[in-house]
């Protein structure tokens, strides 16, 4: 490494935000890049640790991070930009909403504050942008197969660049209006502004991958005519079946599915059709069910929208509160109570709260009737939940948001004329090679592992990639 005692000469510095004055006014991104003289700084805090952790344990993609760290310090911005892109298809959207596995494995982290490298992937890709070296890859050699993919969230597109880059011809099918799956309709404008997504679709354009929106596979277009009118299928659908609160009052005016919720003002800025009726917080209280990051989301909407009040509970116990720079679980991704930029902006958060079921006047909800819960060991030494006696409590909301995570893709008429078979979550079952027990039929992403994050999506539809053209290849 160029510095070698940069980890000492250099402290820290992550991002910056907008005040939350300023940001909660509207949807716009509000993270502030340091400068270079200071991106030159933090990538020289890599240290030459010899084992990588942040590589070869902590980053789904295996990102070459030492490499790319070490040419930023040398001004080398271009093989900086080679090395990020090698593993990492969509660098500009990981290096803006993945959680950074890869800085709580780094090896500083044992006891001083990691590399910010999740700011300096996204100072890469993005002074690439700027400097003109992003182009279009044009394949060397033109194939004749044909490969169908089925759904624009991150796997698909991964995937559809890495099969068109191999010389396949690809188009890419999409529900909505637009591309983008997860990423346009369930991640914010303020974490992920939708122009992100549309400078990176419009590259794809360039290098001949087709892209069809608004057809439903199964409805719109047969499983048979796809099966027949390429060689081979990638589903890439998303785990689209959410987790359900059973409770009494569910059916209640005001009771909805986070990503019904989320999907709405990122259409609405985008001027795009709405079937339902709108959800707005505004000058409401709002109740967010689920501690995950879809739920750090809602509060972040809710806010830009005026709610008077927003309140998120949790199941599950509070995590460990850490206020150290290192990680207490080095290398492992440690769980500890993690503070959002959204709940930095104001809202309640209680935890071990079970919801009992809803409180209504005429029709529309009102009110959630809480218990508090603990969690014990029962004689097999397996933690059980149990209320506690005397705790009941209500909870005011006109609002309700279900944020309790995904139980699989959904099991879609598709599917069904498929033949695919489920795993026994509910996902669709794969082979090593991503193929279903549907020859040339293969699924990669959220809808065969089941929800998880968008840097594992990208890996898996690289992956599913490979396995296809292994099979073209026959």
């Amino acid at each position: 490494m160029g510095s070698i005692q940069g980890f000492i000469d250099f402290k820290r510095k992550d991002f910056e935000y907008k005040s939350i004055e300023e940001r909660i006014k509207n949807f716009d991104e509000f993270l502030i890049m340091q400068n270079d003289t200071e991106m030159k700084k933090q990538a020289g805090r890599c240290m030459d640790c010899s084992t990588p952790y942040c590589h070869a344990l902590g980053c789904p993609n295996f990102n070459l991070i030492p490499d790319w760290n070490d040419y930023i310090l040398r001004n080398d911005l271009e093989s900086a930009y080679e090395r990020l892109t090698l593993t990492n298809n969509f660098p500009e959207i990981t290096g803006r909403i993945c959680p950074a596995l890869c800085e709580t494995s780094c090896s500083l982290s044992i006891n001083l504050s990691p590399v910010t490298i999740k700011q300096i992937e996204l100072y890469i890709i993005e002074k690439a942008f700027e400097k003109g070296l992003v182009k279009p890859k044009l394949p060397k050699y033109e194939k004749s197969k044909n490969v169908a993919i089925i759904g624009s969230g991150p796997s698909g597109l991964a995937a559809a660049q890495e099969l068109r880059g191999l010389g396949y011809h690809v188009t890419v099918f999409e529900q909505s209006d637009a591309i983008g799956g997860l990423l346009r309709y369930g991640i914010p404008n303020f974490k992920l502004p939708k122009w992100v997504i549309d400078r990176r679709i419009e590259i794809m354009k360039k290098e001949g991958i087709e892209f069809e929106t608004n057809i439903k596979i199964g409805e719109d277009l047969s499983a048979d005519y796809i099966k027949n009118r390429f060689d081979a299928v990638l589903l890439c659908m998303g785990a689209g079946t959410p987790r359900d609160l059973q409770v009494e009052g569910r059916n209640l005016e005001g009771i909805h599915f986070a990503l019904e919720y989320l999907g709405q003002p990122n259409k609405l800025i985008f001027e795009e059709k709405i079937e339902k009726n709108v959800i707005n917080a505004k000058g409401k209280n709002v109740l967010v069910i689920g501690g995950g990051d879809t739920g750090s989301d809602c509060i972040g909407t809710a806010k830009r929208q005026g709610a008077k009040e927003i309140t998120q509970i949790e199941i599950l116990p509070k995590p460990r509160v850490w206020t150290e720079s290192y990680n207490p679980n080095w290398p492992n991704y440690p769980s500890i109570l993690r503070t959002s930029s959204s709940h930095k902006e104001g809202c309640i958060r209680d935890f071990e709260v079970n919801t009992k079921s809803f409180i209504s006047q005429n029709g529309h909800v009102t009110g959630a009737n809480c218990v508090r819960v603990e969690w014990v060991k029962d004689s097999n030494n397996k933690f059980i939940i149990q209320e506690v006696k005397g705790s009941e409590f209500v909870i005011e909301a006109d609002l309700v948001l279900l944020s309790m995570g995904f139980m699989h893709v959904k099991h879609s008429k598709l599917l069904s004329e498929l033949g695919i078979e489920y795993d026994v979550r509910g996902n669709i079952s794969t082979n090593p090679n991503y193929e279903t027990n549907i020859k040339g039929v293969f699924a990669a992403g959220d809808a065969s592992t089941g929800a998880s994050l968008v840097v594992r999506a990208i890996h898996h539809g690289r992956q599913a990639a490979k396995g296809i053209d292994e099979f073209l290849s026959l």
